[in-house]
């Protein structure tokens, strides 16, 4: 036991010692990159999202880190590393000093591809290509890419919404992304119903995906495709709470604390309906081999 204890010790100074170096730099770089987002479109509710996928991606990464290194262990590097390295140091600089944040965001990716790359070779890049993968959630997309894919969505939000809540007898009534009701008018904004929620649910859902690693490659993909669906619901039922607490409670409550409740519920409720989607496929894929066993037993 105390010699298992001294190895994971050495173990650790080892990987400290060799590491070092590139964290540092990378903190050198990202660090003020970082702390300007937390300062700027971090702050704003369409784009809280992007601390949260940086917190989970890392954590991803420390969690596979140990299979990182015990798969890539004697395998050989990949000098392309190197390229990728460069292109993502240009892009860095271009987007540091032009202010683009697809450009700065995006080489922080493409870095810790290239660092692994370098240090692990393809075997390493293998196995964190998720973590990789899931911090793209975390960019935020051109305005007018956002502008144009969000309005469609947000009258469809709407529509469902108003109608839903007509069918339980409410005096609603809308007016393209405008919702009425009594004596209050609700503008639908783009952080209740826009295309930045639905990539951040469709974020929880992958990442849901990622921690239940189902063997079951149908129903993985079955999930991972129904998460859109899932989202739009759960965007309606944050709509439809926001509209019933400004309609029983009033304006300052539904703009207020309740607001922000609001912004639980849609997370709570989408989680909830992936887990019950989540459970659906496993009754089905389950029940499909059974099927086919009475089947072919009948049929024999």
């Amino acid at each position: 036991m105390l010699s298992f204890t001294h190895q994971q010790h050495r173990d650790l100074k080892s990987v400290i010692s060799d590491w070092w170096p590139i964290l540092l730099g990378l903190l050198i770089l990202y660090v003020p990159t970082f702390y300007d987002l937390t300062n700027g479109i971090w702050s704003k509710e369409e784009q809280a999202h992007g601390p949260i996928i940086l917190m989970l991606s890392l954590w991803l990464m420390y969690r596979k880190w140990m299979e990182m290194i015990n798969k890539s262990e004697g395998k050989s590097t990949a000098f392309f590393g190197w390229i990728v390295f460069f292109v993502a140091l240009v892009l860095y600089i271009i987007g540091r000093s032009q202010q683009i944040l697809v450009f700065e965001m995006g080489s922080f990716i493409w870095i810790l591809a290239a660092v692994i790359l370098i240090k692990r070779g393809y075997i390493a890049l293998k196995v964190m290509w998720f973590p990789l993968f899931f911090l793209l959630f975390m960019i935020p997309l051109p305005g007018q890419v956002v502008s144009l894919l969000t309005m469609p969505m947000k009258m469809a939000v709407s529509f469902v919404a108003e109608h839903i809540l007509f069918w339980a007898n409410y005096p609603i009534a809308r007016n393209g992304v405008i919702l009425q009701i009594g004596q209050y008018q609700l503008l639908v904004a783009d952080a209740c119903a826009g295309l930045q929620t639905l990539l951040t649910l469709e974020a929880l859902g992958l990442f849901y995906l990622n921690l239940v690693h189902h063997t079951s490659v149908l129903r993985n993909v079955t999930l991972a495709i129904l998460i859109v669906p899932i989202s739009f619901t759960a965007n309606v039922i944050r709509v439809i709470v926001l509209t019933l607490i400004t309609y029983h409670y009033g304006d300052a409550a539904g703009q207020g604390f309740l607001h922000g409740f609001a912004g639980m519920v849609l997370f709570i409720s989408a989680l909830i309906l992936i887990l019950g989607v989540d459970a659906a496929l496993q009754y089905f894929i389950r029940g499909q081999p059974i099927n086919a066993s009475h089947s072919a037993m009948s049929s024999s």
